[in-house]
């Protein structure tokens, strides 16, 4: 926990007992960092947090906790032995002097038994303004030996416009030949085969296997208007012009009436993964602090990872440190 309270900044001495003092977006209830837990056949499963770090004025602004975060980063690349040399090539397109949007940094901290953590940072391409966003991806992509990638990514994951749009980008703080650069869409109004199309930038995606936990964790086909699904392209040491790995996120927490229905969904996607759902259900428990019938979004998004470097199956929990979400009366499904 204290890797977590140092990426948390200096505002993390704030007390829960008061109100939150940024609506940071990680978490619905506005608290500044989510848990989860990563599932993989044949491996132990690995614990993620991600994190804004919160400036310690009394009301903090974007830039200041860009400031805060870049603080932060200071101390964890000594700790931690960081490498940010990727970071330092486009630090320019998405830390600008007067960032704009929801966020402009995040820290994903992935720990795991007897390994040392490794540290990633999510940056925002719609920090210039939305209408930026896909210059800035095409920019950090080019600058990042990546630009052949830009096509096979807009062609598979931004055939729609206007529902179609860039929403993260992140770069793990690893040496070259471990680091992996990820860029994220998000798809509005999807429906199944949207993802589908755009799953197959990756080579030898399971079709089959990503449409039934579409179908599983949403309870149906779509189009979804909840929170919209999320495409995320992974791309490793010696990657040109595709993808190794791609990840579908899904915020199942907009298609459920409760926690209770959501426990239910993501059980039958492990099922589905052939996953061992005991470090799930214990992730779990030490979470919940209230019946699963009485709130929904403690479970927040469940992703599928596929192809390289570890496929398996992602779930994100919410701590809830500030509210509860009411359960709803009907389900969102489709």
């Amino acid at each position: 926990m204290k890797l977590l309270a140092e990426a948390l900044g200096p505002g993390s001495e704030r007390p829960l007992s008061a109100v939150p003092h940024w609506p940071s977006h990680v978490a619905d209830d506005h608290t500044p960092v989510e848990f989860s837990v990563a599932l993989a056949q044949h491996e132990p499963p690995s614990v993620r947090m991600i994190v804004e770090s919160l400036a310690e004025q009394e009301e903090p602004d974007l830039r200041a906790n860009v400031g805060a975060a870049l603080g932060v980063l200071e101390q964890l690349a000594v700790r931690h032995q960081l490498d940010v040399r990727r970071l330092d090539e486009v630090r320019d397109l998405f830390l600008p002097e007067n960032p704009q949007g929801a966020f402009a940094f995040w820290y994903s901290l992935i720990v795991q038994p007897d390994v040392a953590p490794t540290i990633k940072v999510y940056l925002n391409p719609e920090v210039r303004g939305r209408e930026s966003a896909t210059s800035v991806v095409r920019e950090a992509l080019t600058r990042l030996g990546l630009g052949a990638a830009y096509d096979t990514v807009t062609g598979h994951a931004l055939r729609r416009p206007g529902r179609d749009r860039f929403s993260f980008f992140a770069l793990d703080l690893t040496d070259e030949e471990q680091a992996r650069v990820k860029t994220y869409v998000a798809h509005e109004a999807a429906e199944i085969p949207d993802v589908v199309v755009a799953a197959a930038a990756t080579p030898d995606i399971d079709q089959k296997l990503l449409s039934d936990v579409v179908a599983l964790a949403c309870g149906g086909t779509g189009p979804f208007t909840g929170r919209p699904l999320m495409s995320s392209y992974t791309f490793m040491s010696g990657d040109t012009d595709r993808p190794s790995g791609y990840s579908l996120y899904i915020p199942v927490r907009d298609y459920v009436r409760d926690d209770l229905e959501a426990c239910e969904r993501v059980l039958a996607i492990m099922a589905r993964c052939g996953l061992d759902t005991a470090p799930f259900v214990m992730a779990l428990a030490s979470m919940v602090r209230r019946p699963l019938a009485d709130g929904v979004g403690l479970i927040a998004h469940v992703s599928l990872r596929l192809g390289r470097p570890r496929p398996g199956v992602t779930v994100y929990l919410s701590s809830e440190a500030y509210d509860v979400t009411p359960a709803r009366t009907t389900a969102m499904s489709l």
